[in-house]
């Protein structure tokens, strides 16, 4: 099954656009949960455990374990995903964006070493930084488009002048991820939940895509505005939330937080379906 089959079945299983994020920093675990490498991975499989059935995708971010040394634990979280809820994909939050054999070096990462159904990707070197993970069959790609982050006007929001209707750099991104560098139907784009406007423009440029929509919850993006503007075009939409959910107390019983703060938030994106 290739991830965007997997991805529907997911949604419709447990009737979630949610993905939750995995951004586990230990400085921020509760008591009595250590705060090292093996305290991420108890930490982030109690809430795994806790959401599985809520949600439709899982996003662990690959920085939080690396700077901890907890790449081992990264592996078996992963595996711990597959056992407890097989159907339910793994997107490698990794924000990739090297070349050639590098970038094969990264995809063999991704997609052999952790065992993860898409990764995310920069686009900004180009089709070479992104078709070698486009040759492991099945895998998505989800590249950087539109990011909830300010500073992506810097260069997102520039205007192409050479390119045909001088589109702004997050636009031609889209119509490239939709037409020629979609080889075998792979990719999908990353467009930030704080502007839905944007949002609602990708999705008319890339009407079949799947979109991955970082930025509710804590970082104060619109759950309703959020789906009302991704859902408007055959293309799915994942909608993760990271902090909000993780941190949800900061008590011993931060796993049923979390599981409290998923099940509200997957209600409050189901609401807001068309």
């Amino acid at each position: 099954m290739n991830f965007l089959d997997q991805l529907r079945q997911a949604q419709a299983r447990n009737q979630s656009l949610l993905c939750v994020g995995l951004d586990p920093e230990p400085a921020r675990f509760p008591a009595g949960v250590a705060r090292d490498a093996e305290g991420i991975y108890a930490f982030c499989a109690r809430i795994v455990e806790a959401t599985a059935d809520l949600v439709c995708a899982f996003k662990p971010q690959i920085a939080y374990f690396a700077a901890h040394r907890a790449e081992p634990q990264l592996e078996r979280l992963i595996a711990h995903m597959r056992a407890l809820a097989p159907r339910v994909p793994v997107i490698l939050d990794a924000k990739r964006g090297d070349i050639g054999s590098t970038a094969e070096q990264y995809a063999k990462e991704a997609f052999e070493r952790y065992g993860a159904d898409a990764v995310t990707l920069s686009p900004f070197m180009g089709l070479d930084s992104v078709a070698p993970y486009l040759s492991y069959e099945g895998k998505g790609a989800f590249l950087l488009c539109r990011t909830s982050n300010p500073g992506g006007d810097d260069l997102q929001a520039q205007r192409l002048a050479d390119a045909p209707g001088q589109p702004l750099l997050y636009e031609h991104v889209a119509r490239l991820a939709q037409g020629p560098w979609n080889l075998n139907g792979q990719l999908g784009l990353v467009v930030g939940a704080t502007y839905p406007a944007e949002i609602e423009r990708v999705r008319q440029l890339a009407p079949s895509l799947p979109l991955l929509i970082p930025g509710v919850g804590a970082q104060g993006g619109d759950a309703v505005a959020t789906v009302r503007a991704g859902l408007t075009a055959g293309g799915p939409i994942i909608v993760n939330s990271s902090r909000a959910i993780l941190y949800a107390s900061g008590g011993a019983d931060f796993a049923d937080a979390a599981r409290a703060a998923a099940q509200a938030t997957r209600a409050q994106l189901q609401a807001a379906r068309p």
